[in-house]
């Protein structure tokens, strides 16, 4: 067994942890709107304060990993997560709710940066590509505990017990971490941490990298829309479905984004052909988006969902395409950089989405997210050079 991968796997327990909370109002949507006196659309703005704060958190989070190491760095991130947890789970009202999302913004701000830093700079880009599947995958499973699970703990003892599993799991981590991930002590770059901020802001403008960052933007938008918000309302609402029931058809949707990233980093290492599958994946996604209009029966409804999660995990090949364009010592500033456009761009389109169910309901805001993929496409056909 490589000696750096029971760390890698420590790491990914945040990730785990991070999937987790931040997927779980789609199950619990309309008992956390009624409970705090808001709309279903106001609690799409308030849980849009995660990724917000999540993308503001990057600069930081990036230059602490390349300055002081992923252990220290992880450990922080993972107790802030904790206290955001704790938070939610006993909110009084929509301002308190609001105030847990950006501490838990910030808190998971690093949960899948750390694991993919040390990966970068443990192992070659050929490795990295098929690890960092991996990762993602293992990350991904936090979601099965939002489905049916998660479902049935809302139903049976309210959506705060479903903010208390999710403390275990950041309990968890930061023990797996603690006892698992070596001090890494990374070589001094020679800038003051004020240079390495403006070394993330430097990236962020790369033009050899505006193609990936724009499909980035609307890329894991898309995710946290159908999986981690609006796919549960729209079975509920739209489609008649009871919780349980619903969290069913959102459980076999989340285990295709569990196998997605290990099929993707498969795919790319035995084809190499990693644009066209990042591309195909994100067409595919927003085509069986609209497909889900069609109002085909039940089974028709869990495999279009289920598609959808395996296309649009071959995101992760982001990470791989961003790998093979920077140098080791500036992956944890360039990882930054991306999980800017990532959660900034999912920010930006929970917000919109809110608007559009305001106008048409959860149909609406699913649609926002299928007309985001395919001009995230065009972009990064138009812009990225192969």
């Amino acid at each position: 067994m490589s000696p750096w991968l029971p760390a890698l796997l420590a790491l990914a327990c945040g990730h785990v942890f991070s999937n987790a909370v931040r997927t779980l109002p789609a199950v619990a949507a309309d008992v956390l709107a009624r409970d705090l006196l808001i709309t279903p659309q106001e609690l799409a703005v308030i849980t849009g304060a995660f990724p917000a704060a999540f993308a503001l958190a990057m600069i930081p989070v990036g230059v602490a990993l390349d300055r002081f190491g992923v252990k220290p760095v992880a450990l922080i991130l993972l107790g802030i997560a904790a206290l955001g947890v704790v938070l939610a789970a006993v909110a009084p009202s929509a301002p308190a709710m609001l105030l847990a999302q950006c501490v838990l913004g910030v808190g998971c701000s690093g949960m899948l940066m750390a694991p993919m830093t040390f990966a970068a700079r443990a192992m070659d880009a050929p490795r990295f590509a098929l690890w960092s599947g991996l990762v993602q995958a293992i990350g991904n499973s936090g979601m099965l505990l939002t489905a049916s699970p998660l479902a049935w703990l809302v139903e049976t003892s309210g959506w705060r017990a479903g903010f208390w599993a999710c403390l275990v799991l950041a309990a968890a981590g930061l023990l797996a971490v603690t006892l698992l991930v070596p001090r890494d002590r990374p070589a001094p770059s020679g800038r003051s941490m004020l240079g390495d901020a403006r070394e993330v802001l430097r990236i962020m403008g790369d033009r050899r990298l505006r193609g990936l960052f724009a499909l980035a933007f609307v890329s894991f938008g898309a995710v946290l829309g159908v999986r981690g918000l609006w796919g549960g309302p729209w079975l509920m609402e739209e489609r008649g479905l009871d919780r349980l029931l619903a969290g069913h058809l959102l459980l076999g949707c989340t285990v295709a984004l569990v196998l997605g990233p290990a099929i993707a980093g498969w795919a790319v290492a035995r084809s190499g052909a990693t644009r066209a599958l990042l591309v195909g994946g994100h067409l595919a996604a927003a085509a069986l988006i609209l497909a889900l209009f069609l109002r085909g029966p039940v089974w028709v409804d869990a495999l279009l969902l289920a598609g959808f999660g395996l296309a649009i995990a071959f995101q992760v090949l982001c990470f791989s395409l961003l790998r093979g364009l920077v140098r080791p010592e500036e992956a944890g500033r360039a990882l930054s950089a991306q999980n800017m456009f990532f959660f900034g761009g999912a920010a930006v389109l929970q917000w919109l989405s809110g608007l559009a169910a305001w106008w048409g309901g959860p149909g609406a805001a699913l649609a926002t997210f299928a007309a985001a993929l395919v001009l995230g496409c065009a972009l990064f056909l138009r812009w990225q050079r192969p």
